[in-house]
């Protein structure tokens, strides 16, 4: 108590007490603050943080804030302030210059007092919330400074603890530590997470902003559940149906069956679509995870359009149809493009060309293209002047790969092409174009399917995410730490732990946010495996090869990890360093292959053990770090087990420590595709 209220005592033998104090009180109650923040305690959390501020400022609570701008005021006129309204400011900030220094009883310091309340920290917080399913809600925060910045007082940067919390409950569901830069203090800044919410609903969650240092700034805002209407309570599921595997052979044709010449069977998934894949020209949309064989749902519709293509030029001598792939990513199209010019190109001599940023092929060949590998952006542009392009309207087949991107940035331009494919069939009086959409599980896969034309749910397969042709076991480890880099530091010896427990001796795939952690983690690698004398663990050839390899590649890093069986793959590697990487790794000659996460959309590596070490990415779009989609998630544990050799596999997710609990609850449950098509990208 002496220590706050700046009180000195006399006596030698308390001095040191008083020291001792001064110097831990508030490492101690800040410390106590984060563990009752991290179990969820909401009046004890927000109790901790004012006396930690308070031991910090040497001020007490019930004192005003404007205390803090010390030796601005004389103590007569903060005395006077904290008589008439305590230690509010909301009833000083209605008030004028005049009416200030009547209540000090100086006119002078009207002025002043007006001046420091301005600079008192304070956020104006916009909460809008949005249904996910009927136990997940989708919270957005709008985030305004609404005070004057003072370089002396706030310096470079203004901290927040923002948290929702159920009063009713004591509990929190969600907090972060909120950062606003002098740079960007004009600017709206927007917090985007996820929360649960229990039946019956409760009349009210609040969000509370508490400033990190100053005492009495707080932003309390309701969230009222009054308007809110949960979604449909309705199993949108599609059983797997116990049928016996379906031979190759049922394509009843040569040629198509040795596009499958991998497998003699089709798995249970493809068995049960395959009718009305192969059979029928309806729309189908199918909901499936990661590995479970979609790659092949696309080509025995790509195979039913070419059965369709040779009729219709041989009954009507019309000319032939255009299949067109839609993938997400450059790298995804650059992988099929690979995979189907051997199948389709080479074994049925279709002529399959890649239209991307990185490909534009002439007018001619598009003009005789069979199948067209794009992504959205380019097929959008292309599209647009369709009356000048014949093999736009000669489309008959549209796939769009990962199509719950939908509800993501790019997901307007899909809704678009859609839209565009439908009505140029129609004004060109042809048959309509048949979409196939593949997902991964979805919550709303009827609002999908309808948007997608699928008739009276006939082509309508959303399968559990649990339905996996190989099993896999998820393990989430949390990992306490507030700041980014030494946090990711801190996985490295779990990951490498994991590597030795999972798989010692099959390929591991470990997913991280950026180019530098690539080489950061491979080399940690390389010293934990030096530490227990097994420093080429990894290393599946002998050392000469193992160095030829390395002088052939350019990246330095590359070079080194490479000696000792680690792979390191990232967007900033030239071509022939990537080539090299994915052979080693594909040929079995590597074991390990640190990699970003768009490997996890392009280059089909799957592996026995997939670890994706931290849940962010910095973007440097707001300027801070942000959750990977869940979508992302699915898509790098989707790359655990190889169908081939695994008859089981293994995932190790390591988050940072608050979020364990709703990638626990979260990661299974299917999340909506809600349209994104707004006024902002008309």
């Amino acid at each position: 108590q002496s220590q706050i209220s700046r009180q000195r005592p006399n006596s030698f033998t308390l001095i040191s007490d008083a020291n001792y104090i001064a110097q831990n009180a508030g490492r101690i109650t800040r410390a106590l603050f984060e563990i009752s923040l991290s179990k969820g305690w909401s009046s004890l959390s927000s109790q901790l943080l004012e006396l930690s501020k308070a031991i910090e400022n040497c001020l007490w609570w019930f004192q005003n804030p404007i205390r803090q701008f010390s030796g601005e005021l004389s103590p007569s006129v903060l005395e006077r302030i904290e008589e008439s309204s305590g230690n509010e400011i909301t009833f000083l900030e209605g008030m004028e210059a005049k009416e200030l220094g009547r209540l000090c009883h100086n006119l002078k310091s009207g002025e002043k007092v007006l001046y420091l309340l301005d600079r008192l920290p304070k956020l104006n917080i916009d909460a809008t919330i949005q249904p996910v399913t009927r136990s997940i809600l989708r919270v957005t925060l709008v985030i305004k400074s609404s005070f004057k910045w003072s370089d002396r007082w706030h310096g470079s940067s203004e901290s927040w603890w923002v948290w929702v919390e159920d009063s009713e409950n004591e509990r929190i569901y969600h907090s972060e530590h909120f950062v606003l830069p002098k740079k960007t203090r004009n600017e709206p800044h927007y917090l985007i997470f996820a929360i649960p919410v229990f039946e019956p609903l409760p009349t009210q969650y609040w969000v509370r902003a508490t400033s990190d240092k100053w005492l009495g700034c707080q932003t309390v805002v309701p969230i009222p559940f009054r308007h809110v209407k949960l979604p449909d309570l309705k199993d949108t599921h599609t059983d797997l149906l116990d049928l016996n595997p379906l031979p190759v052979s049922a394509l009843k044709n040569r040629r198509f069956e040795s596009i499958f010449n991998k497998y003699t069977h089709f798995n249970p998934i493809q068995t049960q679509l395959f009718h009305v894949l192969y059979h029928t020209d309806k729309n189908v949309l199918l909901g499936a995870p990661t590995g479970s064989g979609k790659t092949a749902v696309a080509e025995l519709a790509l195979l039913r359009m070419v059965q369709q293509s040779i009729k219709n030029r041989k009954e009507e001598n019309g000319e032939g149809f255009v299949a067109v792939y839609i993938a997400p990513l450059k790298a995804l199209a650059r992988e099929r493009i690979k995979d189907w010019g051997k199948k389709f190109g080479s074994k049925l001599n279709l002529s399959v060309l890649e239209l991307t940023g990185d490909a534009a092929p002439d007018a001619r060949a598009l003009c005789k293209a069979d199948v067209i590998i794009t992504t959205p952006e380019k097929w959008d542009g292309v599209t647009r002047g369709w009356k000048s392009r014949p093999y736009v309207s000669r489309a008959s087949l549209l796939i769009l790969d990962e199509v719950h991107l939908l509800g993501e940035e790019r997901g307007p331009v899909l809704e678009v092409i859609v839209s565009r494919m439908r009505y140029i069939a129609a004004k060109t009086g042809k048959k309509g174009v048949r979409f196939i959409g593949l997902s991964t599980a979805l919550a709303n896969a009827s609002d999908l399917a309808e948007w997608l034309g699928v008739e009276n749910k006939v082509g309508l397969y959303n399968f559990r995410p649990s339905v996996r042709p190989i099993p896999c076991e998820v393990h989430i480890q949390g990992y306490p730490g507030k700041h980014y880099c030494p946090r990711m530091a801190t996985m490295n010896k779990p990951a490498f732990a994991a590597i030795m427990e999972h798989s010692p001796n099959k390929p591991v795939l470990i997913f991280v946010a950026s180019r530098r952690q690539t080489r950061l983690t491979a080399l940690d690698i390389i010293s934990l495996c030096a530490s227990n004398d097994k420093s080429k663990a990894f290393l599946h050839m002998e050392e000469e090869e193992a160095e030829n390899y390395a002088q052939m590649a350019l990246d330095s890093a590359l070079k080194h990890t490479l000696l000792f069986g680690i792979g390191i793959h990232h967007a900033g590697l030239n071509e022939t360093d990537r080539e090299i990487v994915e052979e080693l790794f594909s040929t079995g000659k590597i074991q390990v292959l640190v990699c970003t996460s768009t490997l996890a959309w392009g280059v089909n590596f799957p592996a026995h053990l997939v670890i994706v070490k931290g849940t962010e990415y910095f973007d440097g779009k707001i300027g801070r770090y942000k959750d990977f989609p869940v979508t992302d998630l699915l898509q790098m544990i989707g790359r655990a087990g190889r169908p081939q050799y695994d008859t089981s596999a293994c995932a190790v997710i390591l988050v940072h420590e608050p979020k364990k609990n709703f990638y626990r609850k979260f990661l299974y449950e299917p999340f909506p595709v809600e349209s994104q098509l707004g006024v902002d990208n008309l």
